[in-house]
């Protein structure tokens, strides 16, 4: 023995090294893990309950990639869109109107993308370029919702066309999306537009505001406000609607008998993406079968054939009473649609 202290390593205090070096291994790893991951960021309009499933489903299959959202209404998106163009951030657009899309597209702003199983889709819901610049997920069109029991306390009919909101008895009853940050609200205007012709259409709309408590921001709004009864009646779309009913609220949804206006929510990549690839792989997932059953759990009318199921409070022949919808025209057209509107009844507008 040379004289210096013996230490001897238990068998507890090698094991305990041990499980130190693989935590800090599996640590490791993880952060590697993390920072190999592409990051989407995603320019939405989707509704907040749809975000989470398509998020979980396509990271799970793809677990490389994550997507960050970026979420406002369709007119905020499609300005915020617009502002970026000599500077573009998002890398794909999800859950747009296709109205929307298309006046980026007209600015050159999308990539010709054709998703695997493209094919497999309903083409007229798609833009109709061939690679397609964007590919539609589902329908969405205008919707009367009532609320039966305090449209019965004041003595307030239930509508059952656009004409009748015109009459005196419903002044002050409605609520209905600004076209200017709504895409419901656009849809509406564009199909009375279109239906009626320019001045048929302003006329109408004249006529209308008379009765308009207020418009808002948002096209889940007016019915929601239905649901809860501050005002019988909201001007929106099925989606909110028939989950009010789902809920319980006592609303009726009304579809007008002169007809729908209506428009897609649609998927587009940014031709200015750095990630190409990895955009490619989100169009081609909202291009899937399994996307499209996610987004049938609310919508009547997808792109998939055959995935859409019956929802309740939908008659069986939604999709007859769509107007005719001529996207191009409401995408040259929408700035002087717009800037009329505004001048006309923005003083009703809600403010942000």
């Amino acid at each position: 023995m040379n004289g210096k202290p013996v230490f001897k390593r238990s068998g507890t205090w090698a094991s305990g090294v041990l499980r130190c070096a693989l935590a800090a291994s599996v640590a490791l790893g993880v952060a590697q893990a993390a920072q190999a991951k592409t990051s989407l960021l995603v320019y939405t309009a989707l509704e907040d309950e749809a975000m989470k499933p398509y998020k979980d489903a396509f990271e799970k299959a793809n677990p490389d990639i994550e997507i960050r959202w970026v979420r406002d209404s369709t007119g905020s998106v499609t300005a915020k869109l617009l502002a970026e163009k000599n500077n573009p951030r998002a890398d794909v657009v999800l859950g747009l109107a296709a109205s929307s899309l298309t006046v980026l597209d007209l600015q050159g702003m999308l990539m010709p993308y054709a998703p695997k199983g493209f094919d497999q889709l309903t083409r007229k819901y798609s833009d109709a370029n061939t690679p397609p610049h964007w590919v539609g997920m589902d329908v969405w069109g205008a919707t009367i919702c009532y609320n039966r029991v305090i449209g019965e306390q004041r003595h307030i009919p239930k509508p059952t066309s656009w004409a009748d909101l015109t009459k005196p008895i419903y002044k002050g009853a409605i609520v209905m999306p600004s076209p200017v940050s709504s895409g419901t609200g656009y849809l509406d205007v564009t199909a009375w537009l279109q239906t009626l012709g320019k001045d048929g259409g302003w006329k109408y709309m004249d006529a209308l505001d008379k009765n308009v408590a207020q418009y808002v921001h948002s096209g889940s709004k007016p019915c929601t406000l239905a649901g809860t009864g501050e005002f019988p009646i909201g001007i929106s779309f099925e989606f909110r609607g028939h989950e009010l009913q789902e809920q319980g609220a006592p609303i009726d949804l009304v579809f007008p008998k002169e007809g729908l206006g209506w428009d897609m929510e649609a998927t587009g990549i940014m031709k200015t993406t750095k990630h190409p690839d990895e955009a490619k792989k989100l169009a081609d997932f909202m291009a899937s079968k399994d996307a499209n059953a996610i987004t049938a759990r609310w919508w009547a009318i997808v792109a998939y054939p055959g995935v859409a199921k019956k929802l309740s409070g939908i008659p069986d022949n939604y999709a007859d009473l769509l107007v005719k919808n001529d996207f191009t025209w409401s995408a040259k057209n929408r700035q002087s649609i717009l800037d009329t509107w505004q001048q006309r009844y923005g003083a009703k507008a809600e403010q942000q």
